[in-house]
């Protein structure tokens, strides 16, 4: 692995723990994020890239160039963007990782623009939280190629196995799993939030530890709540990609549709600093979800006609 080079195309959440994670087994990567374009963003990307001994980029094309490997790790709605800004000057015959949470039609799309441009794309599907699996997150890939790639891949240290050779495959198993599990959180916010508002939420929690009892109730309020302030910007671009998934069948996506604006809305709380300031160990980190509700009915109050 030592004569590998990869290149990581975004360096938020995703990309900088599968660079970590890679450089940790002595794999040189390369990376470039927009973030670096904007000094006010910069600062933390470079710290933890000087710390972790990867290498950042100028732009696309300088951390392409000389890449076995090339990982796509943005958010949803840039997914064929970036694969148009990497077709420009891909090296021929390296691989392209799409870990996008992207529709089948976006995915097809990007794929295009790669194999055109003499790469070798192959779609990759998430099919769970990444922090706590680091690189061994379930990974499920989907085109021609994904076959040629998967041992490269294991290799490296991911748990990744091939869903089909077709494209779309893989990212539709993905979108419609995240019809459920996006659409629990919202669901859990805007359901536990109203019961608190109404001061119901002791019963509401009981009767639903009932129905469900293999569901701890509390805790999963309280990481849903962490993980829909912190990332519920990223979340919701990705609903929005599951809700064309949906669209693509020949549905109207009424659940897809209103969990991505639910996310988008606790994500502008975030940004607007109701839960702390972004970005600090104490930002969304509440063990009790309760804290998170009453800080949102406080807002409303505050804002009420």
């Amino acid at each position: 692995m030592s004569d590998m080079r990869i290149a990581m195309i975004g360096y938020g959440e995703v990309g900088s723990i599968l660079a970590e994670d890679l450089r940790v087994r002595g794999v040189a990567v390369t990376a470039y994020d927009l973030k670096l374009d904007d000094p006010s963003r910069a600062a933390p990307l470079v710290a933890h890239a000087k710390q972790r001994g990867t290498q950042l980029a100028a732009s696309p094309a300088e951390a392409l160039r000389g890449a076995t490997l090339v990982i796509s790790a943005v958010t949803a709605s840039q997914t064929v963007a970036v694969a148009q800004a990497c077709a420009t000057a891909f090296p021929a015959g390296a691989f392209f990782l799409d870990f996008n949470s992207a529709s089948p039609g976006a995915k097809i799309a990007a794929s295009t623009l790669i194999n055109a441009a003499g790469g070798r794309y192959v779609e990759g599907a998430v099919m769970t939280s990444l922090p706590p699996y680091r690189i061994k997150v379930p990974l499920l890939l989907g085109g021609p190629d994904a076959p040629a790639l998967l041992p490269l891949l294991n290799d490296l240290g991911f748990a990744a196995k091939v869903a089909s050779e077709k494209l779309g495959v893989a990212s539709a198993t993905k979108m419609c799993r995240s019809v459920m599990i996006k659409g629990l959180e919202a669901m859990v916010i805007e359901s536990f939030t109203t019961a608190r508002a109404y001061g119901v939420e002791d019963a509401v929690i009981a009767s639903l530890y009932e129905t469900f009892p293999g569901i701890d109730w509390e805790k999963q309020a309280a990481y849903f709540f962490q993980r829909v302030i912190e990332h519920g910007r990223r979340r919701s671009e990705e609903v929005r990609e599951v809700a064309q998934t949906v669209r693509e069948a020949g549905l109207e996506p009424f659940s897809a549709s209103g969990t991505a604006e639910r996310q988008a809305w606790v994500a502008d709380l975030g940004d607007a600093g109701l839960f702390g300031t972004r970005g600090t160990p104490g930002f969304a980190r509440s063990a009790d979800w309760r804290t998170e509700a009453d800080r949102v009915l406080a807002h409303l109050a505050r804002n009420k006609d």
